[in-house]
């Protein structure tokens, strides 16, 4: 039988919901996998939506003060130990977010090493632009993960990941996904056609700008966390941050924004297809489902 419920899809799709009225029916407790909603007081940008909780325990939320780079290392970390904890309770735990890259390796059961950082690599490849890092990073394997390639901050991290791996074997092993075992979880995709959720991505925007997202970037900003490390987490702290400081205006900000969001969403979908070529079974449901249906629809998939 399956130990957990994973719901995941892409932005906008409404599965925080889905898992909410899951953990109300079964007695659950949700573990976020979501990249940015780790950090401390970057709510609206991240969509925590706290109140959407209504009661139910929720983990991996607001551990890290905003500014930090917490990574993958750190979030398999924390995971196992909430996983492993709710578990001991004889509580359900429900793995609740859409960052595909934490997802999957949190379910493939890898264990990480910690990588430091290499400050002679690092002086070797700044000044390189975008195109050549990744050019670098593919001589050390297949980009699967597009977020490694965002920025230049997140590519030279990853090869120095990866040149860390290639000079100690036995941590590449311990990371070896061929060698790990999987979390044996129920993943159910909230499965919503592409109009409408492009259509609700430019709502929630404009529903999140209305209620004090620009100001959030703003006050983050004057506790003295840089522009820099604003931006580097990309989406809403990249383009807000950069209108924050005169570099876009609203107009422009609110256009290559509503953009960014949309093509995020693509390469979301994108990632979950090629987990199932990767061998995990999303089950897809349509995200209009009543909650009701939609927690009977589970139920069935669970128990059969």
């Amino acid at each position: 039988m399956y130990e957990s419920i994973t719901i995941t899809g892409p932005t906008a799709s409404g599965k925080t919901g889905k898992a909410v009225a899951l953990a109300k029916a079964l007695g659950g407790e949700i573990i976020s996998a979501d990249s940015r909603q780790v950090y401390i007081g970057m709510d609206l940008g991240t969509g925590k939506d706290l109140d959407e909780y209504d009661g139910i325990p929720y983990h991996l939320i607001d551990i890290a003060p905003a500014g930090e780079k917490y990574n993958l290392h750190r979030y398999v970390r924390d995971f196992r130990k909430a996983y492993d904890d709710i578990i001991s309770r004889d509580r359900l735990p429900i793995i609740c977010g859409g960052t595909g890259m934490y997802l999957e390796t949190a379910l493939s059961g890898v264990v990480l090493p910690e990588v430091e950082r290499d400050e002679t690599l690092r002086r070797s490849l700044q000044g390189l632009s975008l195109d050549q890092l990744t050019e670098i990073l593919k001589n050390y394997k297949n980009l699967h993960n597009t977020t490694d390639i965002d920025t230049c901050q997140r590519a030279i991290r990853a090869i120095e990941i990866q040149e860390y791996y290639a000079s100690h074997p036995e941590a590449a092993a311990e990371a070896d996904k061929s060698r790990s075992k999987k979390i044996n979880s129920l993943i159910v995709a909230v499965d919503i056609p592409r109009e409408e959720r492009r259509r609700r991505i430019t709502e929630r925007l404009d529903a999140r700008i209305n209620a004090g997202m620009i100001e959030e970037v703003k006050r983050l900003l004057e506790s003295g966390i840089s522009p820099e490390d604003l931006i580097y987490y990309g989406l809403e702290y990249k383009y807000l941050t950069l209108h924050a400081i005169g570099k876009l205006s609203y107009e422009e900000m609110r256009h290559d924004l509503e953009i960014a969001i949309h093509q995020f969403a693509k390469r979301q979908m994108t990632w979950f297809r090629g987990m199932e070529r990767r061998g995990f079974t999303l089950n897809w449901l349509p995200y209009d489902l009543p909650d009701n249906d939609f927690v009977s629809a589970v139920l069935k998939l669970f128990t059969a």
